[in-house]
């Protein structure tokens, strides 16, 4: 088997539990939205902006891949539909990017990616818009990949692609870890890359997606003594 040289992680519901915070930061945008911008409010709510949202990904698939884009597109349009400043897009953002960001790392996540980074670079790749360094985790990745420079998301082989050009890997001597079977587990392993499947409920392989080799874990906390098998 050929030596690893380097390993990239899914953030969300990877090295933190994602549900909550984006419930919080959409209540967080409403609350914006009523205080400041209420004709939108009154006509566009969490569940109305989300159906907006998908909305304006199917009319611009271009930017379907980046969350960031394609959230700000959504409150110029709604803005748009309720009478208000298009303008008032990037500050509405800005309240939800914040407390998106408002994470809590699992407890294993710092001391075991401590760990792994005395022995390999570490890369983040995601598909939202978490920011490793607002979250206070940057001192741990030499690198942080977005949907927004590869120009498309996983499991696109562009993603892990980049992931390779920036830590100056072949794809076989990269490992990327990530609780999403399709979008982490498929895509890296079609790739050509090893993966590891985080899987803290022991879940069975979704049977709709085809069988890929991968090993798997329950708890981060697994992981070092995996790769040193």
């Amino acid at each position: 088997m050929t030596a690893i040289a380097a390993l990239s992680f899914d953030l969300d519901d990877t090295l933190w539990e994602l549900g909550q915070v984006i419930h919080h930061a959409e209540q967080a945008l409403q609350d914006y939205l009523q205080r400041h911008h209420p004709m939108l409010a009154a006509r566009f709510g969490i569940a109305e902006l989300a159906d907006l949202r998908r909305q304006v990904a199917e009319g611009h698939p271009q930017i379907a891949h980046d969350m960031t884009a394609l959230r700000l597109q959504t409150l110029r349009h709604a803005a748009k539909l309720s009478g208000e400043p298009e303008s008032l897009a990037q500050a509405a953002f800005d309240v939800f990017l914040d407390a998106r960001n408002r994470v809590r790392v699992f407890p294993e996540t710092r001391p075991v990616l401590q760990q792994l980074q005395g022995r390999w670079p570490l890369l983040a790749i995601t598909n939202g818009n978490a920011d490793i360094q607002r979250i206070g985790l940057s001192d741990l990745f030499r690198h942080s990949i977005s949907p927004a420079e590869a120009g498309a998301a996983k499991p696109d082989p562009a993603m892990f692609a980049l992931a390779c050009e920036r830590a100056g890997v072949s794809p076989d001597r990269l490992v990327h870890v990530g609780d999403d079977p399709m979008t982490d587990v498929t895509g890296a392993v079609r790739f050509g890359m090893r993966a590891v499947w985080i899987n803290r409920d022991g879940s069975d392989w979704p049977a709709h997606l085809p069988p890929v080799p991968h090993q798997r874990i329950r708890s981060l906390r697994e992981l070092p003594a995996l790769l040193s098998d």
